[in-house]
């Protein structure tokens, strides 16, 4: 967490603390010192849900206007420039994308014949590092950031709890992992548009469908493209209760990613690479065949859910017992 960022976690903890002196004082009492009127019980204190949107809403507010969140879009959003831009110079003169040997991300041939392709090719281009990168980024700070910067005990003086609280960053993170796809499909389409015509596109099976369906199909691969974004955030959550550095806990889940990475590309370890986080990333380009081929999309997204379950469980467990001292 940079410099700059430090008065603005100072200054939310100081609203998380007036939260829960908000919510306390909406509350019936205070636990263990304040009585219900008229009777001898202690009252007890009960976070109200309202309160936890507003706790959420804090975390996206605080997460979307620090610079290296606008950073992280930014260059996602510059790929698809950058990919689009490229192909345009590289067959100006009537040669193929790629150089016609099959070359560079799925789907980059047929970019020329119809610009919603570039949504797929900058999915496609992003997903193996850049997404997952951003995404290491974020969940590895959002414990970790906290008691960096100190303000970590501060927001749980508010009566949210612990697990209250992890979860918000796992809701928030998840968030990001929705904005960020959204950007790069966003960006693209916008690019495809310009550079190249829009019209029917033909599906891997060779079938033809229509724009509209096109796009509908393209929304569908960005949820797709989200939500295999899922196992690597409660990843970096987990991580980021293992230690008070953000710095470490960004650099770790980053380079978990990268080692599973090159560990799915070893043929030795083929009996193994199924269960790796980002075998069946690539299943989304299933969602172009028609009829779509479902059964790796649902191997990868049940998954990331077995993911987000085991990595989720972890990060709470160790959540729950750690000293909080900053």
């Amino acid at each position: 967490m940079s410099r700059a960022d430090v008065p603005a976690e100072q200054s939310r903890a100081r609203a998380a603390q007036t939260g829960a002196s908000g919510a306390q004082s909406r509350a019936s009492g205070a636990q263990g010192g304040t009585r219900a009127p008229g009777s001898g019980t202690p009252a007890v204190r009960t976070p109200r849900a309202l309160w936890t949107f507003g706790l959420l809403r804090s975390e996206l507010v605080t997460t979307f206007r620090r610079w290296r969140t606008l950073a992280l879009l930014g260059v996602l959003a510059a790929v698809p420039v950058l990919i689009g831009v490229a192909i345009r110079i590289e067959t100006r003169d009537g040669s193929s994308a790629g150089g016609g040997g099959g070359g560079g991300p799925a789907f980059i041939a047929q970019v020329t014949n119809n610009g919603l392709f570039l949504v797929f090719t900058a999915l496609a281009a992003t997903l193996p590092f850049f997404l997952p990168m951003a995404i290491g980024v974020i969940a590895g700070d959002a414990i970790a950031g906290e008691a960096n910067a100190g303000t970590l005990r501060y927001l749980l003086v508010a009566p949210a709890g612990r697990a209250r609280l992890l979860l918000t960053k796992y809701a928030t993170t998840m968030a990001f992992c929705l904005v960020a796809t959204v950007v790069v499909a966003v960006s693209a389409l916008a690019v495809g548009a310009l550079l190249f015509p829009l019209g029917e596109l033909t599906t891997i099976s060779g079938t033809r469908i229509s724009l509209a369906e096109g796009l509908g199909r393209a929304f569908l691969i960005a949820l797709v493209v989200a939500a295999s974004l899922i196992g690597v955030a409660a990843l970096g959550l987990f991580v980021s209760t293992l230690t008070n550095s953000g710095i470490a806990a960004m650099a770790t889940t980053v380079g978990l990613l990268i080692t599973v990475q090159i560990l799915d590309q070893i043929p030795q370890l083929h009996a193994l690479q199924p269960y790796f986080f980002s075998h069946y990333w690539l299943s989304f380009a299933d969602l172009m065949r028609d009829p779509v081929y479902w059964d790796d999309l649902v191997r990868n997204l049940g998954l990331q859910g077995l993911y987000a379950v085991v990595f989720g469980s972890a990060a709470w467990a160790r959540f729950m017992a750690k000293d909080i001292t900053a």
